[in-house]
Parts: structure tokens; C-alpha cells; sequence
């Protein structure tokens, strides 16, 4: 498998990167949910809080590598060519998708410095990004709480589209970012 993207294909750094990403995001969202099974105060809830904060930082930075992909290498081409209008679709959920990868974890790390905590980071410590504030903190949470839900609808949606375009529409979207078979 190649190694760069080319005119039909993801290479193996943007596919790996990809679905690497989507187990992180995986991750994230189970550590929070999971944390729920588990009485406040527990070493176990915390521990689910703790991943939570390190998974989505870690998504965070490997948004920023993955950018950098999309903006140095080419896009393979869909074959057949998609209606405009799926192609427009593709890229607004696209960009909101990067979006969330973006400001969730920033939204994150603004909640632990506003309410004076550590943000750790597989045993570093990331400096504040902002003064202590327990009702600036509650604000970011509540809109952090809210489009983690609206996470939810986008990661779904890309995945029945991927879905939808390999089984239905019998086109090549899912299958330039899969592993090639040889």
C-alpha cells in the first residue's frame, strides 16, 4: 500500500490516521458515558473521567496532523463522480466534524482551568488556559455537554453516508479509506 494519497486511493497514512481517529473518538465518548455506571468519588468514575481528558487532548493533536494531510496531499477522486449537492453535504459534515475534533477538546481542557484543575496528558501536565472561573467553567460545560450530543448525530451520519455510498449508491467513498487488499 502506498504510503501517500493518489488520485484513486487514501494512503496508509491518511487511512490509518483516519480510523486510528475514529477509535480515539470511540474512546472518548465511551470513557464519559462508562463513568455514569460508577458512584461520584470512585476511583473507577475518576479514572473513566481521566481517560475522557487525555483521549480527547490526544484527539486535539492529531486533528492538527490530519489538516495538514488534507491540505498537502490530494483527494481521490469519488467514482462514479457525486450530484453536487452530496459533494456540498460531504463537506459541510465534513468541516463540522473538524470542527468538533477541534473545539470539544478545547472546550475540555477551558473546563478542568476554569474550575483549577490539572489537564493531564499521559503523565505531563498542560498549563491553564485560562484563570480559575467555577461559572465560566459550568457555561463551557453546558455548551461542551451539548454538542458532544450533536457529536453523536454527526459521527453517525458520516457513518450511515459511508455506508450508504458503499452499499446503496455502489460507489468508491468507503472503500478509498479502506485498508487496500492485495
Amino acid at each position: 500500500m502506498q504510503y501517500k494519497n493518489n488520485s484513486t486511493r487514501f494512503g496508509a497514512l491518511s487511512i490509518g490516521l483516519h480510523w486510528l481517529m475514529a477509535l480515539l473518538m470511540v474512546a472518548v465518548y465511551a470513557s464519559i458515558e462508562l463513568r455514569e455506571l460508577f458512584e461520584r468519588g470512585t476511583e473507577l468514575r475518576n479514572a473513566f473521567k481521566h481517560w475522557h481528558f487525555m483521549l480527547g487532548l490526544s484527539v486535539f493533536f492529531l486533528m492538527w496532523l490530519r489538516l495538514a494531510l488534507k491540505v498537502t496531499q490530494t483527494t481521490p477522486a469519488i467514482a462514479p463522480e457525486l450530484p453536487r449537492y452530496q459533494m456540498l453535504l460531504s463537506k459541510v459534515v465534513h468541516g463540522l466534524l473538524y470542527l468538533l475534533m477541534i473545539l470539544m477538546p478545547i472546550g475540555g481542557w477551558l473546563i478542568l482551568s476554569g474550575e483549577g484543575k490539572v489537564i493531564p496528558f499521559f503523565g505531563l501536565e498542560l498549563p491553564a488556559l485560562i484563570a480559575p472561573d467555577k461559572a465560566l467553567a459550568h457555561d463551557i460545560e453546558d455548551i461542551h455537554q451539548t454538542f458532544g450530543q450533536i457529536g453523536y448525530g454527526l459521527i453517525a451520519l458520516h457513518a450511515f453516508a459511508a455506508l450508504a455510498h458503499h452499499y446503496f449508491f455502489k460507489d468508491n467513498t468507503l472503500a478509498r479509506m479502506l485498508p487496500q487488499r492485495d
